[in-house]
């Protein structure tokens, strides 16, 4: 055998040897990640034991703290079955006594007179009960009426009645958002008493239309006092056929007034093209009115 021969086998024998130390090494390590996963277990294992003793502990504690409850509720019970046995002794007593059995006839005509009461209240309440259904059956022919007058859109006004002092109302509610100008038109200067005058912007500009007889103290008296203010200028105005307010051209109250008492046709827009044409009516108006002496 050559020397190139035995280096080789040499060789070889030291690749096997080299292989099995490699394969070792290998099981070696396979083994230290066993132990290390075992000993994380072992260490989780522990923590869960841990765990599940605090928590027996603390269902004893619990478990003591009911006990104790239960054992102080039980001598609560035995303290009132005692008290419900001396008041039933005493009641056995008060039974006994003519005195007691007077107040419990007494109380006895008390129930007596509260059932009749309660039958009485029980009548008025069938009768509330059917006046109820009475109103629930007006008030739907109402909704009825009212649904097959919608459909029509326009609103007959012949006998349509709006009172005047809702039409001030309204008149003084738009006359406090006034900010530049304001035409009013009313048939009294009396009633410009319910438009509080006074408590408009004096950087408003109120021209002002009404019926007024100067021989008449109070109606003297309230035209001096409007003059007196630099913002108004009042103007006489006799036909006493409108109530309308025109409020900085944003938004235009006019109502007419009808041949019976509160029989007013009321117009109340913003609408530009609106206020355009009726507008031509308030203007009309403040040159047929005359002005003052």
């Amino acid at each position: 055998m050559g020397e190139d021969d035995i280096s080789r086998e040499l060789r070889e024998e030291l690749k096997k040897t080299l292989k099995k130390f490699e394969d070792y090494d290998l099981k070696l390590k396979t083994k230290e990640e066993l132990i290390n996963n075992l000993t994380i277990s072992l260490n989780l294992k522990d923590d869960q034991i841990k765990t599940m003793i605090d928590s027996m502990n603390l269902k004893e504690q619990q478990i003591d703290t009911l006990s104790k409850s239960l054992e102080i509720k039980n001598q609560k019970i035995k303290a009132l079955e005692t008290s419900f046995g001396l008041k039933e002794e005493e009641l056995k007593d008060l039974s006994s006594s003519t005195v007691k059995k007077s107040l419990l006839e007494e109380k006895d005509e008390e129930i007596e007179d509260c059932q009749k009461k309660l039958t009485i209240l029980t009548g008025e309440l069938e009768k509330a009960d059917e006046d109820l259904e009475a109103l629930e059956a007006e008030n739907e022919k109402l909704r009825s009426n009212l649904a097959s007058e919608s459909d029509v859109k326009i609103i007959d006004s012949t006998f349509r009645e709006i009172p005047k002092s809702d039409i001030l109302k309204k008149i003084r509610e738009i006359l406090g958002s006034a900010v530049h100008n304001v035409t009013i038109s009313v048939l009294d200067i009396n009633d410009l008493q319910d438009l509080h005058l006074y408590e408009v912007r004096s950087s408003v500009n109120m021209k002002i239309m009404c019926k007024i007889d100067p021989s008449l103290e109070e109606d003297a008296e309230l035209l001096e006092e409007l003059e007196s203010l630099d913002n108004i200028t009042i103007r006489l105005y006799e036909d006493r056929d409108r109530f309308l307010i025109d409020r900085d051209g944003e938004e235009l109250l006019f109502s007419i007034v009808g041949e019976e008492e509160n029989n007013n046709l009321v117009l109340y827009t913003k609408d530009v093209k609106h206020q355009r044409l009726l507008r031509s009516l308030v203007m009309e108006g403040w040159l047929r009115a005359r002005k003052l002496d």
